[in-house]
């Protein structure tokens, strides 16, 4: 039987306790699955908003082999540097405006068997529903992407880092058969939703987050819950307790560029 690719992409990393965890858990991942390429989301991993270089280079040196980032890639000015740099493995959505700073994708190299390599490709896209921010519309952004990457055999990830539910699947349906996965994020919630589409593209609408779940969605339950309540101002500082590391496995035919099959995964942080 032919060999195939196997990437695992983690959710969202909020903050210290979402960075410990992902840190201290990859090497069981790695033992667990043997992926060829760990892929991680990173935008929230300085203090749950944003990221440096330093804590970039910290997941790097923890062998994760590409970053990706959403709505707030740039919300530390310090990362500006880090994500126009060639060759880092590190982007920020493509569906920025043009002149906002950084790499729309990045590209991994997968070694078959006989030694010839095929590109893997990743991109994120931001939603628009329910989002603030000046991103175009996604799926005319994807489509442009898609058409500027050479052609020939390659292997494309697609994160759809959006809010809504409907405007993931959506865009799950819309590349079916173009991409190898369309991954959902943002939301730091998993959904019981893995699967491979009709034409071949693996789908789930949110991996989940890395970082506390005793929280809401990585912040202080109290904060948020006095906020919500009385409408009054609170800080949302990060959580730190019940940290999971949440993702997904996708296995995929270098052949086709298709996926095989997709399976959610969560690990809890030994130490929390």
């Amino acid at each position: 039987m032919p060999a195939t690719m196997r990437i695992v992409f983690l959710g969202d990393i909020v903050g210290a306790p979402g960075r410990q965890g992902v840190v201290s858990a990859i090497a069981k991942i790695r033992e667990d699955h043997s992926p060829d390429f760990v892929i991680a989301n990173a935008e929230n991993i300085r203090s749950g908003s944003g990221i440096t270089e330093e804590l970039y280079r910290q997941l790097r040196d923890a062998t994760i082999d590409g970053v990706t980032l959403g709505d707030h890639a740039l919300r530390d000015r310090r990362a500006i540097p880090l994500v126009e740099r060639k060759g880092e493995p590190i982007l920020i959505p493509c569906n920025l405006p043009r002149r906002a700073p950084g790499k729309r994708f990045f590209k991994l190299e997968y070694r078959r068997d006989s030694g010839s390599t095929i590109p893997v490709y990743v991109i994120t896209v931001l939603g628009r529903v329910f989002m603030n921010g000046p991103s175009d519309e996604p799926f005319g952004a994807i489509d442009r992407m898609i058409d500027e990457l050479p052609v020939g055999d390659r292997i494309i990830i697609i994160e759809a880092h959006m809010e809504a539910t409907s405007e993931k699947i959506a865009l799950g349906h819309y590349l079916d058969g173009r991409v190898a996965a369309v991954i959902g994020s943002h939301t730091h919630v998993p959904t019981a939703d893995a699967r491979v589409l009709g034409q071949g593209t693996a789908f789930i609408t949110d991996v989940g987050m890395c970082g506390p779940y005793d929280s809401v969605i990585g912040r202080l339950k109290e904060a948020v819950v006095s906020h919500m309540s009385t409408s009054l101002p609170s800080q949302f500082d990060v959580a730190e307790k019940d940290v999971r590391i949440c993702g997904c496995v996708v296995e995929i035919d270098p052949a086709s560029g298709k996926a095989v099959s997709i399976e959610r995964i969560e690990y809890l942080h030994p130490s929390r």
